[in-house]
């Protein structure tokens, strides 16, 4: 959409970001707040033409657009009913031009994937301290618990979708209904996932998911918080697991208590992870439990082999925007 162009009553200034499932604007209301609006237009199934305002469907692909449509309503419907510092705030949604715009705060910051790379990049021993993962993820999971208790699943949680505003809040934004329902449905040759954050079962057409499936991506985003990188996908992980060998390389700079934490929330198998956000919560608080295990001298030699060996040049997906999201 151009800049000026009104839809429901706002007027919109610029584009922030596209994806494959949407577009995000920045734009103001009748009274001149800021907000940023995000609009339903998956790349894979609709096109626009300039100046446009309906997107082009093609008559094959116009079920699943319609069924994706109304995935993101129902979506949109559900989160403006949950009020949590922690959840991207639903101001507004409406149906306009054959398809839905979610109204949400506009707010300032960075994603956390953005502080990963930063932190990384300074080559320290530890990319977060321990103290800072517990607490931010502490902040993130009484968000999720309530979204959890909305019979809802945020399905796509990533450093990149954990947004961390000026003014220290840490935010779970772009939720994955739409993005799910699409993927399961469509026979789309790519799987629309971020490859080490999503589930083994998201990964199969005829699995339950429920809040394990949540916990398991946030057990990937602690380790890419102590790792700096994301863990191996859930397809790799069935083929051949490193888990257990990643994670013995931070024993010592990360309590046992954490390290045992991710390795529970990263089972492969659903029934072997915490079936509940408070479980994780419960066990992420236990602050008594920061033993260090000291390493011999003939396990770090083994280590410092196994890191020289798999040295390789790995990286998180940039970031999906710059230091301003929707929230």
């Amino acid at each position: 959409m151009l800049p000026d162009t009104v839809i429901g009553g706002y007027r919109i200034v610029r584009r922030i970001s596209a994806g494959g499932f949407g577009v995000v604007y920045l734009a103001v209301d009748h009274s001149g707040q800021q907000v940023a609006i995000k609009e339903y237009l998956p790349s894979s199934l609709a096109t626009r033409g300039t100046g446009e305002l309906a997107p082009q469907v093609p008559p094959e692909k116009l079920s699943l657009y319609r069924l994706g449509l109304k995935s993101f309503f129902e979506e949109g419907r559900s989160l403006a009913q949950i009020s949590h510092a922690s959840v991207v705030s639903v101001l507004n949604f409406f149906r306009e031009n054959e398809t839905v715009y979610m109204v949400m705060n506009y707010l300032e910051g960075a994603t956390l994937q953005d502080f990963i790379v930063t932190a990384r990049d300074l080559k320290k021993q530890k990319v977060f301290r321990e103290s800072t993962i517990r607490s931010l993820f502490d902040e993130i999971l009484r968000g999720l618990r309530i979204v959890h208790q909305h019979k809802m699943l945020h399905l796509d949680i990533k450093p990149a979708n954990i947004f961390v505003t000026d003014d220290d809040r840490a935010v779970m934004i772009d939720f994955g209904a739409a993005r799910e329902v699409l993927s399961k449905e469509g026979n789309f040759i790519r799987p629309m996932y971020t490859p080490g954050f999503a589930a083994p079962e998201m990964y199969r057409r005829d699995s339950s998911m429920g809040p394990w499936t949540d916990i398991y991506a946030i057990g990937a985003c602690i380790y890419a918080c102590m790792q700096g990188y994301p863990p191996n996908d859930a397809p790799q992980r069935i083929e051949k697991d490193r888990l257990g060998l990643s994670l013995s390389r931070l024993r010592g700079i990360y309590s046992d208590n954490l390290i045992e934490v991710v390795e529970w929330c990263m089972s492969l198998d659903p029934l072997s992870r915490p079936q509940s956000v408070f479980a994780l919560q419960k066990e992420l608080s236990r602050e008594g439990e920061r033993r260090y295990t000291k390493l011999t001298v003939s396990e770090k030699v083994r280590l410092s082999i196994d890191n020289m060996r798999s040295f390789e040049k790995k990286g998180l997906p940039k970031a999906a925007a710059p230091t301003t999201r929707p929230a």
